[in-house]
């Protein structure tokens, strides 16, 4: 069975590789990512946020020259959603996109409001990077 996906994306003027460097480093999500949280640290090599959801582990894929930001979030139920992210070259730019999918028992009006927030981050993080805040 496969899920309904959205994919949530945003123009960043800012080179792929600087995007990737900076959105690949948890200790920078507090800074964009409001639905993980207003701090994060290392823990016994996990990285754990306090979120909205309770305390997070959150696992990005390996360092990777492909710009894949792929990252699993383990909530405090011991759930793990795989959420896929990519950051792509586009021309001197780069475009980052965040794939949202519509998780069993969720509606339609739930799933438009994580898409909304997911916008939001990503609009923040493309505010960071192009303003020399990244």
């Amino acid at each position: 069975m496969t899920l309904k996906a959205k994919h949530i994306t945003v123009s960043i003027n800012c080179a792929a590789n600087d995007v990737y460097a900076f959105a690949s480093n948890p200790e920078n999500l507090p800074k964009w990512a409001a639905g993980l949280g207003g701090s994060i640290r290392q823990v016994n090599g996990d990285w754990i946020a306090e979120s909205p959801m309770g305390r997070i582990k959150i696992k990005f894929a390996e360092k990777n020259k492909f710009g894949i930001l792929d990252h699993d979030v383990t909530l405090p139920s011991g759930e793990i959603f795989h959420n896929p992210m990519r950051v792509v070259a586009n021309g001197n730019g780069s475009e980052l996109v965040f794939t949202l999918y519509l998780r069993p028992g969720m509606t339609d009006k739930m799933f438009a409001e994580d898409a909304r927030m997911v916008k939001i981050d990503l609009e923040k993080l493309k505010a960071l990077l192009e303003n020399g805040g990244g």
